[in-house]
């Protein structure tokens, strides 16, 4: 009879895994990829932070650096390779948050993987825009991940509930937290997505409270931040990579810098999931190929007119849309370029120096 591999963690199912990977984030579905692969002596790691020219893994009594993988973003779990760490295994993501990349490069950013939650945060004064809100829910979505706004600073602002009604208009799927980053209420607040082999994200604009929140979670100053600017109550810029932070007890918090900007690329799924209700009315539209903007019979026209629906909402849908479709079209193009540049030049005919 074949031995079973000789692995350091006990694959015996989700109430043997070692607690101790648990609060990584492991669980089964990283557990039965290593049964399929039957890689002998198998050390789960997971990428806590990215540098120039390496890799910062934590696993089980292991917390170290290792030479640079391509492809690979923080909370990545990989089957170290002790020998030839370049070797590693990276694991099957069950989850990946991306974007198209800042600037004019028009390459794919990845930014957190194998994510169970994302805390969408932004402050209650004149950072607030309901627009960035919705990106960051349509790319949340496009991953499959559960999104909860949360508004800080309310300390701050008397009237913060025009804030929080605003927010709710997104989706009656999503919930809508309001609450002061830096009083310890924050943690009962958040504690429902929280739980232990849980892994959330924070994401949002620099300085709305992101990192004071992950302070808030563990209880202790795990990460440092600058005081709020009394001229216009606005935080301070604090982190400046994705980091992701074991919490005592408790679940896995990625950190993420502010986004300046945020475009979306392959979301087509997560705006038809934001925009669900505007979706379902366009199907009643005349024109199956209707662009809502003036086409007899237009459903969406005919609501905007009768008061129904939003027309300024109905506008950022169909700006997203556009995007999506411009960005994921230039990111096709760019990754097959290459390929038809040679073949095009391989189809020139050749001519015979005389």
């Amino acid at each position: 009879m074949a031995q079973k591999p000789n692995s350091q963690i006990h694959l015996g199912g989700a109430k043997d895994i070692n607690v101790k990977l648990k609060a990584l984030g492991w669980n089964e579905y990283f557990e039965n990829q290593v049964l399929s692969l039957k890689i002998r002596n198998a050390t789960p790691v997971r990428i806590t932070q990215i540098h120039r020219n390496n890799l910062q893994v934590v696993g089980i009594n292991l917390d170290q650096k290792i030479p640079s993988i391509a492809h690979v973003t923080v909370g990545d779990w990989l089957l170290l390779d002790l020998e030839n760490p370049r070797s590693s295994k990276i694991l099957k993501r069950k989850s990946l948050l991306k974007r198209r990349a800042a600037g004019h490069d028009r390459k794919k950013q990845l930014i957190a993987a194998n994510l169970d939650t994302v805390f969408i945060v932004s402050s209650c004064n004149n950072e607030f825009n309901l627009a960035r809100l919705e990106r960051y829910v349509a790319m949340t979505y496009e991953a499959a991940l559960t999104p909860v706004i949360v508004l800080t600073k309310i300390d701050l602002e008397p009237n913060y509930e025009k804030f929080v009604l605003q927010a709710s208009t997104i989706s009656n799927d999503i919930t809508v937290l309001k609450l002061d980053a830096r009083n310890s209420s924050a943690k009962k607040f958040l504690a429902p997505w929280c739980r232990l082999g849980q892994t959330i994200a924070f994401l949002g604009s620099s300085g709305v409270g992101k990192s004071t929140l992950a302070n808030t979670l563990a209880g202790n100053q795990l990460i440092g931040t600058q005081a709020t600017r009394a001229s216009d109550a606005r935080g301070r810029h604090t982190t400046t990579s994705r980091q992701l932070h074991i919490i005592s007890r408790g679940c896995t918090v990625i950190d993420t810098p502010g986004m300046r900007e945020l475009q979306l690329t392959d979301a087509a799924i997560g705006i038809k999931e934001t925009f669900a209700d505007l979706h379902n009315l366009k199907k009643s539209c005349h024109f199956t190929d209707c662009s809502h903007n003036h086409e007899p019979g237009c459903a969406i026209q005919d609501n905007i007119i009768n008061g129904k629906i939003d027309e300024k909402r109905v506008n950022r849908w169909l700006k997203l849309i556009e995007e999506d479709q411009k960005n994921t079209g230039s990111l096709a193009k760019r990754n097959t370029g290459y390929n038809v540049t040679k073949k095009l030049d391989r189809s020139k005919p050749k001519h015979k120096k005389k």
